[in-house]
């Protein structure tokens, strides 16, 4: 057994309804490059397939934010799909995860943003520029609370995995990455509060409408589980398979689904953090920090852009990499 990977959508309820090339160094360059698609013809082909395969339909609102699966295309198509091709914005913030291995080469900052300093992020079909949203933040919000760094950014695949799928949907699509380091929950409401704060006043001085112009990301895998990840809680026969599954369910059904709150996004750092938030408890969930920290901002958000609306979770497609297997 080895991820869970999980979607998951998240709507409003209410009514809501002269030419210059970029030199090298202006781009953020594919990290990874086994088992996602770089060039426009493999991203075409990726597509024709899911959609071939594809057995469900989905009646769904104006979406405004997802967390989604940032796992090899190889085993995780079928769990982007769904939520990607419902994306219709032109802008998207994504919140990414910053692995172990990128916390260590980059001395492991603690509750800070990462910004990068890129112009533009490569694409499967062109360069994906990177949206005014960044430069407005860093002008924003205090020094002291982010960091710009372009090694971390190209050092992490979280963030880079949404782009095909984005701009395959979007051609013209724009994004501001933002990678998130270990912080505890009072850290993270705080820092959500400034940040929620500035989005806000950036999508109501450019006449945005969430969901309409721009969209929020989460990028996570869920649960990594088994010996590769010093995991086997529930051991590594089938009815492990089987518990993992249902405990992950669970929690994406207690602490994501249905009408959100800021408790609930509490009680998910409950279910994921052990003894401190740097630990975790029986769960290796990769995401429990953007997660809840991207959580809180886009309430934070849409809180102050529309009071009294309500922001509303659903599970829309859940697998692991064992059931799902490689795609042909």
């Amino acid at each position: 057994m080895k991820k869970l990977m999980i979607a998951i959508v998240l709507s409003l309820l209410g009514l809501l309804s002269l030419v210059l090339c970029a030199s090298t160094e202006e781009i953020r360059p594919p990290l990874d490059d086994v088992g996602f698609c770089w060039q426009k013809d493999q991203m075409n082909r990726l597509v024709d397939y899911l959609k071939s395969i594809e057995t469900e339909s989905f009646d769904l609102p104006r979406l405004v934010a997802g967390i989604s699966v940032h796992d090899d295309y190889l085993y995780a198509g079928r769990i982007y799909y769904p939520l990607f091709s419902h994306i219709k914005t032109r802008e998207v913030v994504v919140f990414g995860v910053t692995h172990g291995t990128v916390r260590k080469a980059i001395g492991d900052p603690q509750g800070k943003l990462i910004f990068d300093g890129f112009s533009y992020w490569t694409g499967p079909y062109k360069n994906v520029g990177v949206s005014k949203l960044r430069e407005y933040l860093e002008e924003n919000l205090d020094k002291g609370f982010y960091q710009v760094n372009n090694e971390a950014h190209k050092l992490e695949h979280s963030i880079e995995a949404m782009i095909p799928f984005l701009q395959y949907f979007n051609p013209d699509i724009v994004i501001t990455p933002i990678m998130v380091t270990g912080m505890d929950f009072d850290t993270m409401d705080r820092l959500s509060d400034l940040l929620a704060g500035h989005i806000a006043a950036y999508i109501k001085k450019n006449n945005l409408e969430v969901g309409k112009d721009i969209f929020f990301l989460i990028s996570a895998d869920a649960n990594h589980y088994g010996k590769d990840f010093q995991n086997t809680v529930f051991g590594e026969d089938d009815q492990a398979h089987q518990k993992g599954i249902a405990h992950d369910r669970e929690i994406a059904e207690s602490c994501l689904s249905g009408v959100m709150a800021k408790e609930k996004i509490k009680d998910l750092t409950g279910r994921l953090w052990g003894a401190t938030y740097k630990d975790f408890k029986d769960t290796v969930w990769c995401g429990k920090y953007s997660i809840p920290f991207g959580m809180l901002t886009i309430m934070k958000t849409l809180d102050s852009l529309e009071k009294g609306k309500q922001l509303k979770g659903k599970i829309l497609r859940y697998s692991d990499t064992y059931t799902e297997g490689v795609l042909p």
